[in-house]
This record gives structure tokens, C-alpha cells and sequence, in this order.
């Protein structure tokens, strides 16, 4: 007769719950912090409920006018000391030369939103893996700015009482503010700290100095926002110190990117797979 072999059952350990949840969580937390190629009519959309929002909301802010006049004297009073009050010269100088104030005022009304859409566009189009951080931080900018005009009303050189400012729309009869001239009643007058004109021009100029190839293009990406800043100061619709807050609002919108990407804009990959393409998970260090 052969050999009998006789089978015992295998002792088997007892099985581990998978914590499904906790890794799913995780899963989905990491693809919506993945760099991702963005869509066209979604980001339309976007763009334009986010202007209207904050439009709706800057011009809802009170419009505390003498606690905005009071702070416009205490700024004016703290640059003073600082030794940099010099917007009233500089406003006198730029306005005395007629072809230079027109065109600032201008300049002032449309290269805000020419200049901050041309670079959505063209990072769309060039650099699609980096549009969405570099969105994120024109959009953390812009939302947290919104709390300033809330919490610090602030009335702009060109209205403060004595000030001997001159309201460069209302003399030479351009449309060059928002709110001066029969805009005036379309706009909150008295927000003007921060200033997004130089928070917006800073995030442009920065994105085209760190992503344009050519070379010219990045010293014009310099120049952007040091030309703004002269002319918000020379159209007396801001103080320097409004030229700081708008910077230290982007430097918010730097830092709430990088929390969630893990790193700044530039530092991502350029370009990113379509929607459904098999890629694997990324991280800075593969950028």
C-alpha cells in the first residue's frame, strides 16, 4: 500500500482591516493637489464669477468715508516721518506734462486687467501644468486684499481733504479711474489699501521673469510692476505703503500655494498628462 499523507488545515492569521477610508481620503487629497492640465470653459467661468464676486463684495465694503479720510491722514503722516512722503511731488511733476499724465491715467484704467489676463492666457497655452498654483496665488491675493478694504478703509491722496492732490482724470477729463468722473458711483472710493494694481502687477511681473525663455521679455516682466508703481502714485490713487500692502498680500498668495502644492508655481512641471492618461504620483523632487 503507498503512503498516506494526511492534509491539516493551514492555520491562517487573522486578517487586518484596511483602513479603505483613511487611504482613500488620502488618494483623493493627492490627485486634487496634483499639478493638472486645466479646461478651457471651466476656467471662462471661473475667472468671471471670481471678478464678479469680488467686485460685488470690494464695492458692498461700507464706505466709511471719515474714518477713511482719518487713515489717509495717518498714512500720509507716517510716510512723512519715514522721509518717503513724495506722491504730492511727484503727482504736481507728471501732471504738469499733459501727453504723460493722459497716457498714465490710461495706463492706470486698462493694463490691470489687460496685463493679469494675458498672463492667465498665455500660461494656459505655455505652461498648462503650472496655471492652476499660478492662478491660486492670484486668487489667495486678491481675496485676502478684500479683507483689508473690509478691516482698513482708506482714502486715496486724490480725495484726502488739504492734501493739495490732483485728481489727474477730473483736469485733463479722461477715463483713466474707476473711481473718479461719472464712474465714481460704480466703485468704492475708499479702498484703496492694498493696492492690487501693484499686488496684481507684481504676480505678473514675477510669473513672466520666472517662465519666459527669452530674455528681453523677462527684464519687461521687471519693468511691469515698477512702472505701475509710479504711475499709481503719480495719478494720486495711491501712497507707497498701499504698494506695500498689495506685496505682502501676494506674499500670502505665495505661501497658501506652496502649502497646498508643495511647492512654488515655477517649480512644477510644465506640462502635465490629459485628463484620463496613466501618470504616476507626483511630487516636487520630480518636477
Amino acid at each position: 500500500m503507498g503512503d498516506v499523507t494526511v492534509r491539516t488545515p493551514e492555520r491562517r492569521e487573522p486578517g487586518v482591516p484596511h483602513p479603505v477610508t483613511e487611504e482613500t481620503g488620502q488618494g483623493l487629497l493627492r490627485r486634487l493637489r496634483a499639478p493638472r492640465r486645466p479646461r478651457l470653459w471651466f476656467e471662462i467661468l471661473l475667472i468671471a464669477i471670481s471678478y464678479w464676486t469680488y467686485s460685488l463684495i470690494r464695492n458692498a465694503v461700507p464706505e466709511q468715508r471719515g474714518q477713511a479720510l482719518r487713515n489717509a491722514d495717518w498714512i500720509w503722516h507716517v510716510e512723512q516721518q519715514l522721509g518717503i512722503a513724495v506722491e504730492q511731488s511727484v503727482n504736481h511733476a507728471v501732471n504738469s506734462v499733459t501727453w504723460l499724465v493722459v497716457g498714465m491715467n490710461y495706463y492706470y484704467a486698462t493694463l490691470h486687467f489687460v496685463v493679469t489676463l494675458g498672463v492667465l492666457v498665455w500660461l494656459y497655452r505655455s505652461h498648462p501644468g503650472r496655471y492652476a498654483a499660478t492662478r491660486l496665488v492670484l486668487f489667495a491675493t486678491t481675496g485676502v486684499a478684500l479683507v483689508g478694504y473690509y478691516l482698513y478703509p482708506l482714502a486715496p491722496p486724490r480725495l484726502m481733504n488739504g492734501g493739495n492732490f490732483i485728481d489727474t482724470v477730473l483736469v485733463h477729463d479722461t477715463w483713466g479711474s474707476m473711481a473718479s468722473g461719472d464712474l465714481k458711483n460704480m466703485s468704492n472710493q475708499y479702498a484703496a489699501m492694498p493696492s492690487m494694481h501693484i499686488g496684481w502687477s507684481v504676480w505678473s511681473g514675477l510669473t513672466i521673469f520666472a517662465l519666459a525663455s527669452v530674455p528681453w521679455v523677462r527684464v519687461l516682466g521687471l519693468l511691469y510692476p515698477a512702472l505701475t508703481l509710479v504711475v499709481i502714485v503719480a495719478t494720486a490713487n495711491h501712497f507707497w505703503l498701499d504698494a506695500v500692502g498689495g506685496v505682502l498680500c501676494l506674499g500670502f498668495g505665495y505661501a497658501v500655494a506652496f502649502a497646498w502644492y508643495g511647492a512654488l508655481p515655477h517649480a512644477l512641471p510644465r506640462d502635465v498628462p490629459r485628463v484620463g492618461a496613466r501618470r504616476g504620483a507626483w511630487s516636487p523632487m520630480r518636477a
